[in-house]
């Protein structure tokens, strides 16, 4: 078998309100509306958000099931098959958190290896987003 070239191009994301995960995002993570459909007969609205060469693609379903409480916590939901969450990395992963959490974000959990902080946030909606900082590790093995 021979190994595709490809890059990264979007993530998606299944949300109650997506008017309400557009502004959490736009807020707390610096992303904006790049496009937005709707696709009618499915009952879905969608919105593309953009971060320099990264996408979030967040849909609002018509009867969707919410997410478990187990989903929300980083390590029990890794008892669920399925992708876990998103990555990211900062310079400083401790200032990232601190500053987080005083605007207000849910810090799902933190933690430090090899003395280094790293920490998983919740978005509006409950997905876990981890934080990383630059150069570490556990970073460049996600």
């Amino acid at each position: 078998m021979s190994v595709i070239d490809f890059r990264a191009h979007h993530m998606g994301l299944s949300v109650p309100d997506l008017e309400a995960s557009i502004k959490w995002y736009g807020d707390v993570l610096g992303f904006a509306v790049e496009k937005r459909m709707e696709i009618p007969p499915i009952g879905a609205k969608i919105a593309f958000l953009k971060r320099d060469d990264f996408r979030l693609e967040i849909f609002e379903m018509e009867g969707a099931t919410r997410m478990s409480e187990d989903r929300k916590i980083p390590n029990k939901d890794l008892l669920t098959h399925g992708w876990k969450h998103l990555s990211i990395e900062v310079p400083d992963a401790r200032a990232a958190l601190d500053k987080l959490k005083a605007s207000g974000v849910e810090i799902a959990m933190e933690n430090v290896i090899d003395g280094v902080a790293m920490g998983f946030i919740r978005d509006n909606a409950g997905n876990l987003i981890e934080i990383n900082q630059v150069g570490t590790p556990f970073a460049d093995a996600d």
